[in-house]
C-alpha cells in the first residue's frame, strides 16, 4: 500500500522546495524594495542582472546550493557507507 502524508523523503523534499521558494521570494522582495542594488554573482562566477528576476534566481539558487550539497552528502553516506558497528566482530 502506498504511503500517504509527509513522512521521510517526502517531508525532506517538501521542506527543501519550500526553503528554496523562500529564498527566491526574499530575492524578489529585496529587488522590489531596495534601490541601487549591484548585480549579484552566484558562486562569485555567474553574474545576474540587478532586476527582480535576477535576484529571485540568485536567492533560489543560493539556498538550493547551500542546502542541497549537504543534503546530497547525507543521502550518499546513508546509502553507500557501511556502518562498522552493524557487522558482528570476527572471532
Amino acid at each position: 500500500m502506498p504511503q500517504r502524508g509527509f513522512r521521510g523523503r517526502r517531508f525532506v523534499l517538501f521542506l527543501y522546495l519550500a526553503l528554496v521558494g523562500v529564498g527566491g521570494a526574499a530575492g524578489f522582495l529585496t529587488a522590489t524594495f531596495v534601490d541601487n542594488l549591484e548585480p549579484p554573482a552566484y558562486l562569485f562566477l555567474v553574474e545576474f542582472p540587478a532586476t527582480q528576476f535576477g535576484f529571485t534566481a540568485y536567492g533560489a539558487l543560493t539556498i538550493a546550493t547551500v542546502l542541497g550539497v549537504p543534503l546530497l552528502l547525507v543521502v550518499y553516506v546513508s546509502r553507500y557507507v557501511d556502518d562498522p558497528d552493524a557487522v558482528s566482530p570476527k572471532d
